[in-house]
């Protein structure tokens, strides 16, 4: 399959394009950026290493190249200030993130491509690409909390001393301020993890904050997140290339599932070929359920604060 991923020439997007091109799986790697020069020279630094790694065709495109593609990812947006919610980005990133939208259909968006949305507000943006993208909703897919997820694991992980890989847990709900912790089903090598002796309540609290302030962390830290990202968006693109029908966190437009309807938001979803396939309602405690809810209220807020 042929990707392109625009927003090509910043951290995101160039983190996400090498993630992509170790996996080894899809065909065509294409980078689209307003700042030319600079994602001509990240393709052409990624093609000097293809020898060493996979047969994959690695470019920089214009537009009616994207708008081609399997598979579209965008990732170009503003940055979140370290003192600035993702939320905060909304009024920001909206009216870019519409230009983009505009200028794919313009350029003869597919019908059968799936979008990928990772830009901020996540949730937002995803549910303004399902109003405003043409597409069935079921190919519009947000990273949503799926980055949040991979935090919160390794963190588990890195507490208890155990192998990251090992660990299961996810986050639901908003990717921001408003996200939910599923300590309900965590579970290390397939055994519960609600009683286990290093997890504590106040240590299960320290790692939730942690997690949940990620993303201000490495912006304080470094600038901004690239690599855990990039990981995160291969993980979800090689679900939808090799149709594997994994059970990923991500955001797409919820009809029902946990009572949620008419917003994006990341609840327990099957994705594979076609993009989602399925929302699983599965158990959640009491105060889990509560907090998905709250989570909802805010997006829906937020959508209502912006006319959309």
């Amino acid at each position: 399959m042929r990707v392109a991923i625009i927003g090509g020439g910043g951290r995101v997007g160039v983190c996400a394009a090498y993630a992509l091109q170790w996996g080894g799986i899809v065909s065509e790697i294409i980078l689209f950026d307003i700042l030319e020069d600079l994602v001509r020279g990240e393709a052409l630094d990624l093609l000097h290493g293809s020898a060493f790694l996979h047969d994959q065709r690695i470019c920089s495109g214009d537009l009616e190249s994207v708008a081609g593609a399997d598979i579209i990812i965008i990732t170009a947006g503003l940055r979140r200030k370290p003192d600035e919610s993702r939320l905060d980005l909304v009024n920001r990133n909206v009216s870019l993130f519409l230009s983009i939208i505009a200028d794919l259909k313009a350029a003869s968006l597919r019908k059968d491509a799936i979008l990928l949305v990772v830009s901020n507000p996540v949730d937002i943006l995803t549910y303004l690409a399902v109003q405003e993208s043409g597409l069935p909703p079921e190919q519009i897919v947000g990273l949503g909390t799926l980055l949040d997820t991979s935090r919160f694991c390794s963190l588990i992980a890195d507490a208890i001393k155990a192998a990251p890989t090992q660990v299961k847990a996810s986050i639901l709900g908003e990717h921001g301020d408003s996200m939910v912790p599923v300590w309900s089903s965590a579970t290390c090598n397939g055994f519960s993890l609600e009683n286990h002796p290093e997890l504590t309540p106040t240590t299960k609290n320290k790692i939730f904050e942690r997690t949940r302030q990620s993303g201000a962390e490495v912006i304080r830290l470094k600038g901004g997140a690239g690599w855990a990202v990039g990981t995160s968006i291969a993980t979800l693109v090689h679900a939808i290339v090799l149709d594997q029908r994994k059970m990923l966190p991500v955001s797409s437009l919820q009809t029902g599932t946990y009572g949620l309807a008419g917003i994006c938001i990341s609840v327990p979803t099957l994705v594979g070929l076609g993009g989602i396939l399925e929302h699983v309602e599965l158990e959640l405690w009491p105060r889990e359920l509560q907090g998905l809810k709250s989570s909802a209220n805010a997006l829906q807020e937020t959508i209502k604060r912006i006319g959309v």
